[in-house]
């Protein structure tokens, strides 16, 4: 007779697993020789066989059967990983295996060669992979397909349950055009801040000894994490005790490098703080991409831009900077520090510019998935769209097409999610404001009811509730872009010196 219980273990199997292979893919990221990327490729290509084995094998169908056909024994919890694992299944067991197994392998290797082609600036050498990338996908989505209206719905449904480009196009029309208008009252009203502070020379030393403790504040646990180098900031979390996050640095850019840490501890924070409950079953229960995003965002852009947590926090950050602040006066440190210009580096990008980065994604890679645009003409068309959404001439490959990982990772359909978590985000902080004084909590210096209401309403659901049902249970509302422009439009006529 199977047994909850044999579900439990065969989806823990799976888990273990899971964090292996994300291991391997943070050690290739961080701290893997140059030389040793055909080896490794062979050992991913390993662990996704085994993974691939465990969660599609005769022994988990045997499982999803048994169980689907009489639920009587499952408790609520079971209910949940079942319901999860037969998603998860579905998924992955529509796959030939030696495809997945090959597509995984593909995958490896096409981060090495987007390394590669950075370090040449050349978008060629990357080229062959993301072909094969997108190929294989092209062969995935009918396999994956449902009711959705065309194929880049199945992959935005993948990262986002219910998401779809008729809802996308909507929301993005409305954040692009009230973008636009405000960006341009700025540019003929306002006075465009002083920031050449921004550019003088703090060391990494210096830099990290100021975000670490600032992020340790608002809750992110070193001892169940770490901080590393990379090309591209990421968050890697093997489990809850155990969420690495990334950096990357630059003497005379340190707010990069702040804000990156300040984001992707938000991340780790998440995954620190998922109900332990969930812990066997991390591998079925994914957290939804737009809402991991929310509480990055929240990190770097509700809190990281806030002008009342600067007041706080300013001062310290002269302090461990030693002296290369002190002749700016926190006013002027404020108005350039939410400085808004047209850039062409995504996570450089302000808050005021960013969803345009991500549009610029969005549609380019809708033009791959729903009209088939040869792979060849991409940098042409990314080029084109950064002059038409900033007016930027994009200089080189490396500047451009080359800047994002997420591609050589498989990763289509995710873009649009950093755009929703900062909407979001906006939006959790607009229900937190009706309990919560963000005011005196910054002054304070104690942020802990910031980190406890995102705990209780947020973090410890972990991917076991869908994102639309967290945010509406949260704010009591779905997903309303007018908080985001609402809250960038004041930060930004007050900083500009203009009166609304």
């Amino acid at each position: 007779m199977t047994t909850q219980q044999d579900l439990f273990d065969s989806v823990k199997e799976q888990t273990l697993l899971s964090e292996i292979a994300a291991l391997s893919g943070w050690d290739a990221l961080t701290g893997m020789p140059k030389d040793a990327g055909h080896f490794r490729a062979d050992v991913d290509a390993y662990l996704a066989q085994k993974i691939f084995t465990v969660s599609t094998g005769e022994q988990r169908q045997s499982i999803l059967k048994a169980l689907s056909s009489d639920t009587s024994q499952l408790d609520e919890l079971g209910q949940l990983v079942l319901k999860k694992a037969q998603k998860d299944y579905d998924m992955t067991g529509k796959i030939p295996e030696q495809d997945f197994i090959a597509f995984e392998k593909t995958l490896s290797q096409a981060q090495d060669y987007w390394a590669q082609a950075r370090e040449a600036n050349d978008y060629k050498i990357f080229q062959p992979y993301l072909e094969k990338i997108i190929g294989y996908l092209k062969q995935f989505i009918p396999l994956w397909q449902t009711n959705e209206a065309t194929p880049y719905d199945v992959l935005l449904n993948q990262y986002e349950p219910g998401l779809t480009v008729a809802k996308l196009d909507a929301v993005f029309a409305q954040v692009k055009t009230g973008v636009t208008e405000l960006r341009q009252r700025l540019a003929k009203e306002g006075t465009t801040p002083e920031d050449s502070f921004l550019k003088r020379r703090v060391t990494k030393e210096q830099q990290r000894q100021y975000a670490m403790s600032a992020v340790q504040r608002l809750g992110y646990n070193l001892n169940k994490g770490r901080l590393d180098d990379t090309i591209h900031p990421f968050m890697e979390a093997l489990n809850r005790d155990d969420a690495r996050i990334t950096t990357r640095w630059d003497d005379h850019n340190f707010q990069m490098a702040v804000l990156g840490i300040f984001h992707e501890a938000g991340h780790g924070l998440f995954e620190q703080n998922v109900d332990p409950k969930y812990d066997d079953f991390r591998s079925v229960l994914p957290i939804s991409m737009s809402i991991h995003e929310s509480q990055s965002l929240f990190n770097e852009v509700m809190i990281g831009r806030s002008k009342t947590f600067w007041e706080k926090e300013y001062p310290q950050m002269q302090q461990a900077f030693e002296g290369v602040l002190d002749d700016v006066d926190f006013e002027t440190f404020y108005a350039g520090w939410l400085k808004t210009q047209a850039s062409f580096t995504r996570t450089e990008a302000d808050p005021l510019t960013y969803p345009l980065h991500i549009i610029i994604r969005y549609e380019i890679e809708k033009a791959i998935f729903n009209d088939n645009i040869d792979v060849a003409d991409l940098p042409a068309l990314w080029n084109a769209k950064y002059k038409e959404y900033l007016d930027l001439d994009t200089p080189d490959d490396l500047t451009g097409i080359l800047q994002d990982i997420h591609w050589a990772g498989g990763s289509f359909g995710y873009f649009p999610s950093y755009a929703l978590g900062h909407l979001y985000a906006a939006q959790f902080q607009a229900t937190m404001a009706k309990s919560l004084d963000f005011e005196a909590i910054f002054q304070s210096g104690d942020y802990s009811p910031i980190f406890e209401w995102r705990k209780e309403h947020i973090w410890q659901y972990g991917g076991a509730v869908d994102p639309q049902v967290i945010l509406k249970q949260a704010t009591g509302e779905s997903l309303n872009p007018q908080y985001w422009l609402d809250l960038q439009t004041k930060q930004y006529l007050e900083a500009y010196g203009i009166d609304d």
